[in-house]
């Protein structure tokens, strides 16, 4: 008998195949369903989640924990303070859940105001559900310290409102903001916060002092003064010459060029501008208090704002760079921020600063504090352009106004701001 012998189908291999897909379809099916649901969960607890604080971190390892050890060991008191915890670690979820529909605004009525002067600013709350919504409490940084302020059960569309005020005893930029919101429980198990503003920024300015019809000499004895430099455009005139192709027509003298049939153009002297320099020193090391430092900036920021009230050109530099100059807002803005700070960069680093960057300055001016030494600024006023009209003004609050001279620079010794105008009017007569 001969057998024979039948191919193999390929049938149920196909079949087998194609279940074996749908079971895997199946599978990633479901993991995505129950991923979804996990992160639907894990969102729905964030709340809870990352609001529980050090403290309740702790209580919540010390429950299940006890819990854990409650059950294996058949210890009953350590099952009763495992409920004990869970109770209030559910009383205290109470507290933070429930989605908070605030509409917050934050107002300051000045941004920018003078050291001593009021700062006020509002905060306003209002519910913006229709439900009412759990008493909180905002929480507003105010530069290093943080303000609290309590809101009330607000009803539907109910509003609260914060006046504060904003201590200025400093010069300098007060962060305010951002304001959150906080809901905690009694025990301090869980804290939630939202923040629901961006900051804001208070310049504190530097105290000035109008120097208007005092040191305006000191600078106007400088304007228009006429220098050795030849040049074709500007407004002292000095002498004719030939014209030369590429000359501006509107110098041509036509009177001369008709009288010698040649064409004859203008020469000029070219004038100084009054141009301000000021070089106030931010190293830490030549102040022996901060009271010296904040005696300075005033000095330089009365010095600024009155060269720029006149139209005049005004370099401030300081250790770590140059300020703005072009309007005594601006000026004003940078002096709030500058600090006392530990730095490589002396005096005499400064001046070689000033030689570059303010090459064209007519009338340099150090303000400085009291441990400079006089060989430090012979040193610094060495580096300057030659041909500069250079003084100095050292603060030390509680002195008595006085002159002398150091290596050809008249320095100052300023007590009070108040003494300024008196001092500057001194030093442009002599």
């Amino acid at each position: 008998m001969t057998s024979t012998s039948t191919p193999a189908s390929p049938a149920p291999a196909a079949a087998r195949d194609t279940a074996g897909n749908r079971l895997g379809r199946g599978w990633v099916r479901a993991s995505s369903a129950v991923g979804a649901r996990w992160a639907a969960l894990v969102r729905a607890c964030a709340p809870v989640t990352q609001a529980f604080s050090t403290f309740g971190v702790a209580v919540l390892i010390v429950c299940v924990g006890a819990w854990v050890a409650g059950l294996a060991l058949g210890w009953l008191e350590v099952l009763v303070g495992a409920v004990v915890l869970t109770v209030t670690l559910v009383a205290a979820i109470g507290f933070v859940l429930g989605r908070l529909r605030y509409e917050v605004s934050l107002t300051l009525t000045q941004s920018r105001v003078t050291v001593g002067d009021p700062a006020v600013g509002r905060l306003d709350v209002r519910n913006g559900a229709a439900r009412p919504i759990l008493p909180s409490v905002m929480e507003l940084p105010v530069g290093r310290g943080t303000a609290a302020f309590p809101v009330p059960r607000l009803r539907g569309g109910g509003t609260h409102e914060e006046i504060f005020r904003i201590p200025t005893r400093r010069r300098g930029v007060i962060t305010v903001g951002p304001v959150k919101s906080v809901r905690a429980d009694p025990i301090g198990l869980l804290r939630r916060e939202v923040t629901w503003t961006d900051e804001q920024e208070l310049f504190v300015h530097p105290q000035v002092k109008n120097l208007a019809g005092s040191s305006t000499g000191y600078l106007r004895d400088l304007e228009g003064r006429v220098t050795t430099d030849i040049t074709d455009s500007d407004v002292s005139f000095h002498a004719l010459r030939e014209y030369v192709a590429g000359d501006d027509l509107r110098h041509i003298h036509w009177k001369t060029t008709a009288r010698t049939g040649t064409l004859m153009v203008r020469q000029f002297e070219e004038t100084r501008r009054s141009h301000l320099a000021v070089l106030l020193s931010t190293r830490a090391e030549d102040y022996a208090s901060e009271d010296e430092f904040e005696l300075a900036v005033s000095v330089c920021a009365s010095l600024g704002l009155q060269a720029i009230k006149e139209d005049r050109g005004v370099t401030v530099l300081v250790q770590s760079g140059s300020l703005r100059g072009d309007h005594h807002t601006r000026l004003l803005d940078d002096l709030s921020r500058v600090e006392l700070e530990p730095s490589r960069r002396a005096l005499v680093d400064l001046a070689r600063a000033a030689g570059s960057s303010a090459a064209d300055a007519s009338v340099i001016a150090f303000v400085l504090g009291s441990r400079v030494t006089p060989t430090e600024l012979r040193s610094a006023s060495a580096r300057l352009p030659a041909g500069v009209n250079v003084m100095a003004i050292q603060c030390v609050p509680g002195a008595n106004l006085s002159r002398h001279t150091i290596a050809e620079v008249g320095v100052l010794t300023l007590g009070r701001l108040g003494d300024l105008p008196i001092a500057l009017k001194k030093m442009s007569e002599t």
